[in-house]
């Protein structure tokens, strides 16, 4: 009776280990984001060119406009529109994707709603110490910017900057 005891258990130890060292979900999943071709509307491409001024004035590198970060952008964009109110929620859920996707090392981003100019959103963006920040941050390398109107006319704003 003893040694079937044992031989029990050893089968049970055996088959733990076995079923324990098989792969197994981490939990992470990296959803593939492809450079699709993005139309930049003439406000998008006024807020690079005005960012890009601004970096240029202020003795930093001009930024990159890169398709992807604009897709992904866009997708928070729609996002805000959808819950009706401005926000970095899942920030970290597209930092990973561009970490993945565009090899980012960092990722930045400024959201803003309500504003009707480029000028206007990139001076209120200007005038508040931490999306300044963001924009004066030497390291990064490339941006990109997504625009869209809710139902009443509003526009809800992302532009992420990441260094590649």
């Amino acid at each position: 009776m003893k040694s079937t005891i044992i031989k029990l258990a050893f089968v049970i130890l055996i088959f733990t280990i076995f079923t324990s060292c098989t792969p197994e979900d981490d939990g992470i999943f990296f959803n593939e984001i492809t450079e699709t071709k993005i139309t930049y509307s003439p406000i998008e491409n006024e807020i690079l060119n005005l960012v890009n001024e601004y970096r240029k004035e202020q003795g930093l590198t001009t930024l990159r406009k890169l398709n992807l970060i604009s897709s992904v952008a866009k997708t928070h964009t729609s996002y805000m529109v959808e819950v009706g109110k401005v926000n970095h929620d899942n920030f970290p859920e597209r930092h990973e994707l561009l970490v993945h996707n565009a090899q980012a090392t960092a990722v930045g981003e400024n959201v803003a709603y309500g504003y009707n100019s480029s000028e206007s959103v990139v001076k209120a963006w200007l005038n508040s110490p931490g999306h300044k920040k963001v924009i004066e941050d030497e390291t990064f390398t490339h941006f990109g910017i997504s625009t869209e109107k809710d139902s009443n006319g509003r526009n809800y704003f992302t532009h992420i900057f990441i260094n590649k």
